[in-house]
């Protein structure tokens, strides 16, 4: 969840955590509980980084890179796809044949976002910010991962102001939900 350094490097280690669950869940040999789980866990970790990154991220982006409200846009549209995908992951079973081509698909925009950000986005604002922007950016990242929801919201407001307004509460109710059915400790 929090993996330390200044914004760039704690996105990346995220990013690096994700691959990893990826790859669990592609080596997995059937549907099933254990499926459940591994897609429980990855979801879990992409609202956090999502809500984050929105909160925070594409704000300086915004703030700091030459064109950067097209690129935080498409940023966030990305994010809008990929919590479409967790969702309709949420509501399938996981004996349900048709969770794999959801997951294919929720892999390949999440790859394809990832390439983006680390290939594209973060070296525009490694050089639009000071090393102290940056780190400061990583604590606040961390943060707002430590408050951030839990499970797919793709109504809620994807604004900065209302994100940080309304996620606490959110992530409250969905860590409690996690805590009593269990959620995301396998």
């Amino acid at each position: 969840m929090g993996h330390g350094g200044n914004v760039i490097e704690e996105l990346m280690a995220d990013h690096r955590e994700v691959e990893e669950m990826f790859a669990r869940i592609r080596g997995m040999s059937g549907l099933g509980q254990q499926l459940r789980d591994a897609v429980d866990e990855v979801t879990i970790e992409l609202v956090r980084h999502s809500v984050a990154e929105e909160q925070y991220l594409y704000p300086a982006v915004r703030e700091h890179v030459q064109d950067g409200d097209r690129l935080a846009d498409k940023e966030i549209a990305d994010h809008a796809r990929v919590e479409e995908i967790l969702k309709e992951l949420e509501h399938t079973s996981a004996d349900d044949p048709q969770i794999i081509p959801l997951l294919r698909q929720l892999i390949n925009e999440v790859t394809g976002h990832v390439q983006e950000e680390e290939y594209q986005l973060f070296p525009l604002l490694r050089q639009a910010c000071t090393a102290e922007q940056l780190d400061d950016l990583g604590d606040k990242i961390r943060r707002a991962k430590a408050m951030a929801p839990t499970r797919p919201h793709p109504a809620a407001p994807d604004t900065p102001t209302a994100s940080k307004l309304l996620a606490p509460g959110v992530g409250l109710v969905d860590r409690a939900r996690d805590f009593v059915t269990g959620r995301g400790k396998s």
